[in-house]
């Protein structure tokens, strides 16, 4: 890791990740991408790229994944979906060392900008009781509340930027992610989101003609859904933007996981009979991006209509659900 690198990306093996680095290869750029799977389980792996293997949580993998680089983008975390999420707080906890050890590097290394991806999983949980929710603006993150492990380490990661720019004169952004969906995603094995086990659910309906899907919940709780081009224009345009302050990132398109499914059926063209899991992990009842910062900073916001999005991401995820199965 010793050439000269327009941008670093951590977690380039990760589906948001994977992504980026395609978009920043399109555009000309030099990357890295470093993740700490092995190469076989990365969503994607660009040979234009410089790709590397390494776990980030150590302080030299971080001095040495950023070094001779002109930006970072530091989306590496242990996560998943809710499932994932309420099931293993402290892996999420301990994705803290990954976050200010490549902090701290960047800060030794000069890096012009530093781009870190949180979460709307800071929120304060008294805030999200009712599937009607009111949107949450940036400052709902306070008094602090957060998703217990994964939110409570991105709101302090999110601190530790602040406080590296106050101090050492650190340039960082900060874009708090709304469910970010897509193809090339994890669609399987319990890390999956509910956009991506909705599309794997109907597929195995379709193709198995047995037309029973399992909701976890009731169906009733609420969230956005940002599909993946939205969200990496509004990545750049962050990083690249003036304001150091949290910024919400999502889609303000307010839906139930009920009606997440029944875009999903019109897609594939089935209706499946649903089986309720009322035990299962599901979160806060209600969440949705105010995105009144974001226009006022920028003057955009996402817009990719879930329907469009899922349309896309249905029809990868049906053939990688055949693929398995064959």
């Amino acid at each position: 890791m010793n050439m000269q690198v327009d941008v670093v990306v951590a977690g380039g093996g990760g589906f948001i990740g994977g992504h980026l680095a395609a978009d920043l290869l399109s555009k000309g750029l030099t990357v890295r991408c470093v993740d700490i799977k092995p190469y076989d389980e990365w969503q994607q792996l660009h040979h234009a790229a410089e790709n590397v293997v390494a776990d980030l949580s150590l302080l030299a993998n971080a001095r040495a994944a950023v070094r001779n680089a002109g930006q970072v983008y530091m989306l590496a975390a242990d996560m998943g979906g809710m499932g994932f999420i309420e099931n293993n707080k402290a892996a999420c906890m301990m994705s803290v060392l990954t976050s200010t050890h490549m902090l701290q590097a960047a800060h030794e290394a000069g890096v012009e900008r530093y781009f870190y991806s949180s979460s709307a999983c800071v929120y304060a949980a008294g805030k999200q009781t009712d599937p009607g929710v009111t949107a949450l603006k940036e400052a709902d993150a306070y008094p602090a509340q957060p998703e217990d492990g994964y939110g409570w380490e991105k709101l302090f990661s999110e601190r530790m930027c602040r406080h590296f720019e106050e101090d050492f004169g650190s340039t960082c952004r900060i874009a708090r992610y709304h469910n970010v969906y897509g193809p090339e995603g994890t669609w399987t094995g319990g890390r999956e989101k509910a956009p991506a086990a909705v599309c794997r659910k109907v597929a195995e309906a379709v193709i198995s003609g047995d037309h029973r899907i399992e909701i976890w919940g009731d169906g009733q709780q609420t969230r956005s859904f940002m599909y993946i081009d939205d969200c990496l224009h509004g990545t750049q345009m962050i990083m690249n933007g003036p304001s150091s302050v949290p910024v919400n990132l999502g889609s303000s398109e307010l839906v139930s996981v009920n009606q997440l499914v029944d875009i999903v059926e019109e897609i594939a063209g089935v209706r499946c009979e649903r089986e309720y899991r009322l035990d299962a992990p599901q979160g806060v009842r209600g969440r949705n991006s105010d995105n009144t910062l974001i226009r006022e900073l920028y003057g955009w916001e996402p817009s990719i209509a879930l329907a469009e999005g899922l349309e896309k991401t249905y029809g990868w995820i049906y053939d990688q659900v055949k693929l398995a199965r064959s």
